[in-house]
């Protein structure tokens, strides 16, 4: 009867597939995605890598397909705005607000796909959904399915963006169902910083399914920062899938603070010598939320480096789940990797559920993970209180250093004060 129901779910959310255009470059990729998930159900905690992430309050729910985009202005964006990355598209429930974006089209193109399909439409066709799978994921399926526009940014060989480039998903309608789309290929020798932020003008429920796909060639070098803010009543599930080539270097930074629930699968894959990356994330939670990041970093060949931290900070009743996984296949030798998960309960009723995974099927390698859980530090409230704070000002400050470690690696200062804000106003209620 679970089976039925989900499979149900997954068929109302398609059903509003009619209102996307069908005759152009994207066709096929659709087309191939809307017969996958005709085949697969929605996850349910039977599924090993959903047992911690009960998706019953989702799939409860009914949410109908975008019709038509609310019209908002510079000034209903001007809290997201970032000063320090004038390159911008804004995509309102998923769809592409020109009047609000301020694309590029040169050595570096920051477009939508839908305006950049005439020119690129073979880039398009062959690199879209070739990293983000979704033979076995439903909701990636779902969200191919679906694309008809998304962010696209290109560099062409050796290109250098000197200008950040922000992707801002805004969601606004209650239980309405968007499936954003980001697309970054990124030429030998070439590099840039993407932001990638969703936010919401609504407190009301809806389904954000998003997908991400970073293409790296040999050099190429990107700076990703995912930024995941939702409405603490909306639901979020994504998906981010990076590919590494030979002495190419990907730097990542995912932060979550929203949705009432939210999953983020990130998947990387080097598939050349010398491939680099870098992870660091910060789960922040509190009241009824579930947040789940599952992260798997894939070495295929030699002397590939990986380093990895994330951290989650849970209050009230909330759950945080952390599942990072690290495979070296045979003949990958010279493996370097690391990975560290830590975990800082602000209540009794808080939890976390973490499982850190070294899979290693090569000799000559350097790899190392390790995870803990625990509360504020007593001596360290003890002395904070005998330099003159209260307690809860000691917990407050306490608290938003361990985050603010992670929130340092993001180098654009215009993100990194919101954030700081938005975890010290959390501190501050917690």
């Amino acid at each position: 009867m679970m089976a039925v129901a989900n499979q149900r779910f997954l068929a109302d959310l398609l059903a509003g597939r009619h209102l996307v255009e069908q005759g152009d470059a994207l066709g096929r990729v659709r087309a191939r995605a809307v017969e996958r998930v005709g085949t697969l159900t929605v996850p349910t905690t039977r599924d090993e890598d959903w047992r911690f992430t009960d998706l019953a309050p989702l799939t409860h729910l009914s949410y109908q397909p975008v019709r038509s985009a609310t019209a908002l202005t510079t000034a209903d964006i001007a809290p997201f705005v970032l000063a320090d990355a004038p390159l911008r598209l804004v995509f309102v429930d998923g769809i592409y607000a020109p009047q609000l974006s301020t694309p590029e089209n040169g050595a570096v193109i920051v477009s939508s796909l839908a305006a950049a399909l005439p020119a690129q439409a073979a880039l398009i066709e062959t690199e879209l959904a070739r990293i983000a799978a979704y033979e076995q994921n439903a909701f990636t399926a779902l969200n191919t399915a679906f694309v008809n526009d998304g962010a696209l940014i290109v560099l062409s060989r050796g290109a250098v963006a000197d200008r950040p480039v922000h992707l801002l998903f805004v969601a606004t309608q209650k239980q309405v169902a968007s499936h954003p789309r980001c697309l970054v290929v990124a030429a030998a020798g070439s590099s840039a910083t993407v932001i990638e932020d969703y936010v919401a003008l609504t407190p009301e429920a809806y389904l954000t399914n998003a997908v991400g796909e970073f293409m790296l060639a040999d050099d190429a070098h990107i700076n990703h920062v995912r930024v995941q803010r939702e409405s603490n009543a909306g639901f979020h599930v994504g998906h981010t899938a990076v590919s590494i080539a030979h002495g190419s270097r990907y730097h990542g930074i995912n932060i979550g603070f929203g949705a009432r629930l939210s999953r983020h699968n990130v998947d990387i894959v080097q598939t050349a010598e010398g491939g680099e990356c870098e992870l660091g994330g910060l789960t922040m939670v509190d009241g009824n939320q579930l947040a789940d990041t599952h992260t798997s970093i894939d070495h295929t060949k030699p002397h590939g480096n990986s380093r990895q931290q994330h951290k989650c900070i849970v209050g009230g009743s909330a759950r945080a789940v952390f599942n990072g996984r690290i495979i070296v296949r045979q003949g990958a030798q010279l493996t370097n990797s690391s990975q560290s998960n830590r975990n800082l309960l602000l209540s009794d009723r808080a939890r976390v559920d973490t499982k850190p995974q070294l899979e290693i099927f090569a000799d000559d390698v350097k790899c190392a993970h390790g995870a803990t859980v625990g509360q504020l530090d007593a001596d360290e409230v003890f002395y904070l209180k005998s330099r003159g704070l209260s307690e809860a000002s000691a917990r407050s400050l306490l608290t938003f250093a361990f985050g603010a470690e992670i929130l340092r690696g993001i180098r654009l200062a215009s993100l990194r004060t919101q954030l700081e804000r938005r975890v010290l106003a959390q501190t501050e209620q917690a």
